[in-house]
């Protein structure tokens, strides 16, 4: 989740629980500690670009080292204001956990995957109920943090953490119900794949993504659940094959490897860009629902070293026509 909500969340939950003389407290702790997990980006490297993808969402997410995190927080925020302003130790800490407990739940509620279960298993926890980034979610969240702390009363934290509850449990049941129109078209095509992921599209809990694979290929589409149900049909591409696509690619290289790293992040679903033919993209991930034109991806070199690793690329795209297609699916108005 974006770094906003993830601070928004974590302050509400202190301040639900705080009383009106540490209502300050509660959300200087809550925030920051909400906020403090995605530091895990700074781990990366410029030799391995693959390193920031396997520790984004790993140790600092994980459930068992939320007590240790906060108390990292905690001892850092008491050691630069806390002694000088009086605040109580215990208390101190009591807000960075509830604040840092947020985060990782909060991320394992996208599609990108959060290895909750840390050290005891790198199984990434997805699941797929709302966008990275979603208004409806974050703007009222935001105001219930900023009317607690003006008001320096419970009231509007509660409310907040009520109306997060609300509409990450309305995900769960948006996600199923795509998640049945995306199995329906499957059948219309014939297909019978063993699973039907749905994915929420950006920003919204409307228009999704849907996934599957049949065979040697997957087929990416998009549906609008509300107010009527409407397809959008979309793309299908070849699954990657590694002997078929890269038969000049040494297995035990370090490019090899790293699709391997790649294809555990990406949750399997990897192909070949139609428009590069030493580009692995991850097919979860568009501006457009039913579109493969992926966000990321790794690119392979022929001429690269047996150690030289594969480069990590990011492509954006038209994203404000994107945008305004997309909305134009929201409301039913663009074409199937």
């Amino acid at each position: 989740m974006d770094p906003i909500t993830q601070g928004a969340l974590g302050a509400v939950l202190p301040q639900a629980v705080s009383d009106r003389r540490h209502a300050g407290l509660a959300l200087s702790c809550g925030l920051l500690a909400g906020m403090a997990p995605d530091l895990d980006v700074l781990i990366s490297s410029r030799q391995d670009p693959l390193l920031f993808l396997e520790y984004h969402r790993q140790f600092t997410h994980s459930l068992v080292f939320i007590p240790v995190g906060a108390a990292i927080v905690a001892a850092v925020l008491w050691g630069l204001w806390g002694r000088r302003r009086g605040w109580p130790p215990a208390l101190t800490y009591l807000f960075c956990f509830l604040g840092y407990a947020t985060h990782g739940l909060l991320d394992a509620c996208t599609s990108y995957g959060t290895m909750l279960l840390w050290p005891f298993s790198d199984y990434r926890v997805a699941w797929n109920n709302v966008s990275i980034i979603d208004p409806l979610l974050s703007v009222p969240l935001i105001i219930a943090v900023v009317l607690a702390r003006t008001r320096r009363r419970r009231l509007p934290a509660l409310i907040g953490m009520a109306w997060v509850i609300v509409y990450l449990s309305l995900g769960v049941l948006a996600r199923d119900v795509a998640r049945e129109a995306g199995a329906e078209l499957a059948v219309s095509r014939g297909h019978a794949p063993l699973t039907v992921d749905a994915k929420p599209s950006f920003a919204n809990l409307v228009v999704w993504k849907t996934l599957y694979r049949e065979g040697d290929r997957y087929y990416v589409d998009a549906v609008r659940i509300w107010p009527a149900k409407k397809v959008y049909r979309g793309d299908s591409v070849a699954a990657l094959n590694i002997e078929g696509d890269l038969p000049w690619l040494d297995p035990q290289s370090q490019q090899a490897l790293d699709i391997e790293r790649f294809r555990w992040f990406s949750d399997g679903y990897l192909a070949m860009d139609a428009a590069n033919p030493q580009r692995i993209v991850d097919l979860r991930y568009s501006l457009l629902p039913h579109q493969i034109r992926a966000l990321w991806g790794l690119e392979l070199r022929r001429d690269a070293a047996p150690n030289d690793h594969a480069d990590y690329v990011v492509t954006r795209g038209a994203s404000r026509e994107a945008l305004g297609q997309l909305l134009g699916m929201m409301s039913g108005v663009a074409s199937d």
